[in-house]
C-alpha cells in the first residue's frame, strides 16, 4: 500500500492565502480498480486562477501535474507512462483513466515533446500555452500591422501571447512589474514593454502607442486595464482570461476604477471573456505548433522552478506577488 500526501484547502480565502488556510494530509491509498493507475507525481503547477476559487467548504487543491505510472490496471497506460492530469497537488495519485473530469476532461498521455522538457507540459506545452494560443489567435484575431498589447506579459500566458503576436507580423506592447522583467520581454521580442509600478501608463502606452491599440489581452483587470481601453481603436478587440489584479482584494471592498462602459461603446469594442476548458478537444493543434515554435526559436519558454512539495505553498505566493518570469513550475 502506498501513503500519499496531498494538499488540502481548509479555509476560505480572505484577502491574500495564508498557510494555515491550507494542510498536507496524508492518507493510504487503496487497491486499483479496473481501468485505473498509481502515479508518482514529477511536476506541480501553481497558476493564479487557483486563488479566483475560493470555497467555504473544504477542498483538494486543484492544478495540473505530470506524472509517471508505477501501478497499473489500464491495458492503454503501462506502468513507465507519463501523465498530465487536473489531479492537484498530490505526491502519489490513483486515476480513473475512462472518467471524464468536469470542466478539465480525461488525463491524457505527455505529448511528444521532441526533447523539450517533461515540465512545458504545464506551461507552454500544456494549459498555459492553449490559453495563450486559442484565446489570442481565435479571439482577437490579429492581423500583420496591428498592435497587440498585453498585460501580466512576463508570466506564463502573457509572455507566450506576445510571442505569437510577433510571429503573426503585430507590434507587441507589454506591461508587466519590474525593471528585470521589462528587460527580459525586450530580450525575447517585445517591441515595448512598460514598468506599470513606475511609469505613467496612460503616457507611456500612447508614447509607445500613438496609433491607438487594436488588440488587448487582459490577464489583469483593475485601473490598468481602464486605462488601455480608452486608447484602443474603433473595433478594437478585447480578451479577458484574468483579474489578477483583483484576487486578493475583499469582495465587499473592492477597488474602484475608472468605468468601462463609454470607451466600450465610444470605441465600439468587443469583449470576450475566454476560459480554456471551452478548447479542450483542440488541445493538441495548440500543442503541436507551440512545441515547433520552441524548437524553431520563434518562442522563448522560461520557467520558474520551485523545487519540493513542501515549498507548493511559498511557490502559490510567489505566482500572486509577481515574483516569477515565466511559468511557475514546482519539482517534486
Amino acid at each position: 500500500m502506498v501513503r500519499a500526501r496531498k494538499y488540502v484547502v481548509v479555509n476560505e480565502f480572505k484577502g491574500w492565502p495564508k498557510r494555515e488556510d491550507f494542510q498536507i494530509e496524508e492518507h493510504e491509498l487503496p487497491p486499483l480498480k479496473d481501468g485505473e493507475i498509481l502515479v508518482k507525481t514529477q511536476w506541480l503547477s501553481v497558476d493564479p486562477y487557483m486563488r479566483a476559487h475560493s470555497s467555504k467548504e473544504r477542498y483538494d487543491q486543484f492544478g495540473y501535474n505530470i506524472a509517471v505510472v508505477i501501478e497499473t490496471k489500464a491495458a492503454d497506460y503501462p506502468v513507465g507512462t507519463k501523465v498530465v492530469s487536473h489531479k492537484g497537488w498530490c505526491d502519489y495519485c490513483i486515476l480513473d483513466t475512462n472518467k471524464v473530469y468536469e470542466d478539465t476532461g480525461k488525463i491524457y498521455k505527455l505529448p511528444t515533446m521532441k526533447g523539450l522538457p517533461d515540465s512545458l507540459a504545464v506551461g507552454a506545452v500544456g494549459m498555459p500555452g492553449a490559453t495563450a494560443y486559442f484565446g489570442f489567435l481565435e479571439h482577437c484575431r490579429p492581423k500583420p500591422g496591428e498592435t497587440v498589447v498585453v498585460t501580466g506579459a512576463a508570466g506564463a500566458v502573457g509572455s507566450l501571447v506576445g510571442q505569437i503576436a510577433k510571429i503573426k507580423g503585430c507590434k507587441v506592447i507589454g506591461f508587466a512589474g519590474s525593471d528585470e522583467k521589462v528587460k527580459w520581454l525586450e530580450s525575447i521580442g517585445f517591441d515595448k514593454a512598460i514598468n506599470y509600478k513606475t511609469a505613467d501608463t496612460a503616457a507611456a502606452l500612447r508614447a509607445a502607442a500613438p496609433q491607438g491599440v487594436d488588440c488587448y489581452y487582459d490577464n489583469v483587470g483593475g485601473e490598468l486595464s481602464s486605462t488601455i481601453l480608452y486608447q484602443m481603436n474603433q473595433y478594437g478587440r478585447v480578451v479577458v482570461i484574468g483579474f489578477i489584479s483583483s484576487y486578493n482584494e475583499d469582495s465587499k471592498n473592492l477597488t474602484k476604477v475608472t468605468p468601462l462602459q463609454p470607451a466600450i461603446l465610444f470605441h465600439r469594442l468587443s469583449i470576450r471573456g475566454y476560459v480554456v476548458w471551452e478548447s479542450l478537444d483542440k488541445f493538441p493543434e495548440a500543442f503541436e505548433q507551440i512545441t515547433k515554435w520552441i524548437q524553431s526559436g520563434k518562442i522563448v519558454a522560461k520557467e520558474h522552478v520551485t523545487e519540493g512539495f513542501e515549498n507548493l505553498f511559498d511557490a502559490l505566493i510567489g505566482v500572486l506577488r509577481g515574483d516569477n518570469i515565466g511559468k511557475a513550475v514546482v519539482k517534486i
